[in-house]
């Protein structure tokens, strides 16, 4: 991809007047939750009161997507704005050697020799905390983190130290909230603009709400395991009540952006405690398709979009609204800038096999392809790891749970897609 793509971009990044403050980040990222459960995207029965609000105060994109269903590789796009594919975070794990059990691989050498082969990968390009670190921020990784210790990722503060997905960061949201507090306090003191990544276990498994939410849901919900999900959210939000009360508290909350998206989707099976098939690590909207907020009081005009967006476009959004310049060839765009997302012609993604089979041939780890284009989305699965599948497309715009394959009816529009898919893959 050429970087002289973004050259009219960077030149319409608005920089900060002399004098002015440059604004704090928050970034929440849900884990595992479905792009239909929340009250502002109209279930009819989870209660999300702060999700709502901060809906409604703020750019509002309904139809966000992540580039891959999976976490880590998620993860990964959001923090760099690069697909998974260019950072080379494809999958959850390294490969696993033949016949050994998981659990005894996540023990093994291999496993850590493939895990940091992953870190190094994410620290060869840049990541949103190395780039505003540069430019005097401060940052606070907590929650989910796959790349061993907070630094890999070029946080100056953090909770996780190098476990396979958290380690203690875990306890943010589910036991604690006071490290972004005591971080928030810290950042004041220095007089220094700062960067918060709150990427709480939650709604993810395990589904353990209080009792108090579950009994809530108890009556409301097909089955126990339902309403222990649709009870996480809820706990989930009221988290997000409490960050937001923190940064009033402090009095950074004018100052400060708060953007929002899930990592990936989630199906709860009404019979037992997974999820169920068509959501995480599907090729499906049920694993990939997410609402993204960027709320910016003052400066960001309430509004509320049905453009189809991307994950990716966080990191560049986020480094302009901060007068930071943005990399060169990143995959993203600025959501404020109208004319360039009506002049992109798709969003795409692609998704991969949760363990690894190659740390550093992405390719070889694809699953499906796929791409959004004038209402239509096109599933092209890889052969090698995916023999059996078909090509399929729904009409998105008038079928968003994806019940009916159209791809046999409208071979022009497959076509169409197609070329766009492989015009951008070729272009990798």
């Amino acid at each position: 991809m050429s970087p002289l793509r973004f050259l009219p971009l960077l030149l319409l990044t608005l920089v900060l007047r002399a004098g002015e403050v440059p604004p704090n980040i928050v970034l929440i990222v849900s884990d595992d939750h479905a792009w239909t459960d929340y009250g502002f995207m109209g279930h009819p029965h989870i209660k999300t009161p702060n999700l709502d609000r901060l809906a409604k105060e703020s750019l509002t994109f309904t139809r966000g997507y992540v580039p891959a269903s999976l976490c880590c590789p998620s993860l990964a796009s959001i923090i760099t704005g690069l697909q998974p594919h260019r950072n080379k975070v494809t999958s959850n794990d390294p490969p696993c050697p033949p016949g050994m059990a998981r659990k005894d691989f996540q023990k093994s050498e291999a496993f850590t020799a493939g895990r940091e082969r992953m870190n190094q990968h994410l620290e060869a390009v840049p990541t949103l905390p190395t780039i505003l670190k540069q430019h005097g921020y401060l940052s606070l990784q907590t929650g989910k983190w796959w790349q061993g210790h907070f630094s890999h990722g070029g946080f100056t503060h953090g909770m996780t130290t190098g476990g396979r997905h958290g380690d203690v960061g875990l306890d943010i949201g589910r036991k604690t909230m006071q490290p972004i507090s005591d971080f928030i306090t810290t950042a004041k003191a220095e007089q220094k603009p700062f960067l918060v990544w709150y990427a709480p276990l939650m709604p993810h498994d395990p589904h353990t709400p209080p009792q108090r939410l579950l009994d809530k849901y108890l009556p409301l919900a097909p089955s126990v395991h339902v309403a222990r999900y649709w009870a996480m959210i809820e706990w989930f939000d009221e988290t997000i009540g409490e960050l937001i009360t923190t940064l009033d508290k402090s009095g950074q909350r004018d100052n400060t952006i708060i953007a929002y998206v899930a990592d990936n989707g989630w199906i709860q099976d009404p019979d037992a405690a997974k999820y169920a098939p068509r959501s995480k690590q599907s090729q499906y909207d049920g694993g990939l398709r997410t609402p993204i907020m960027i709320n910016w009081p003052g400066h960001l005009a309430p509004q509320q979009s049905d453009t189809v967006i991307s994950s990716l476009d966080l990191l560049p959004t986020l480094l302009g609204c901060a007068g930071v310049p943005v990399p060169a060839g990143i995959d993203g765009l600025d959501l404020r800038d109208n004319a360039a997302l009506t002049a992109r012609k798709a969003v795409f993604g692609a998704c991969y096999t949760h363990d690894a089979i190659d740390l550093d041939l992405p390719a070889k780890n694809l699953r499906w392809r796929w791409g959004i284009s004038q209402g239509w989305k096109l599933i092209l699965p890889a052969a090698a790891n995916e023999p059996l599948a078909t090509v399929q497309m729904f009409r998105i715009a008038d079928d968003p749970l994806e019940q009916r394959d159209v791809a046999a009816e409208h071979p022009e529009q497959v076509a169409r897609l197609r070329g766009l898919i492989d015009g951008w893959w070729g272009g990798r």
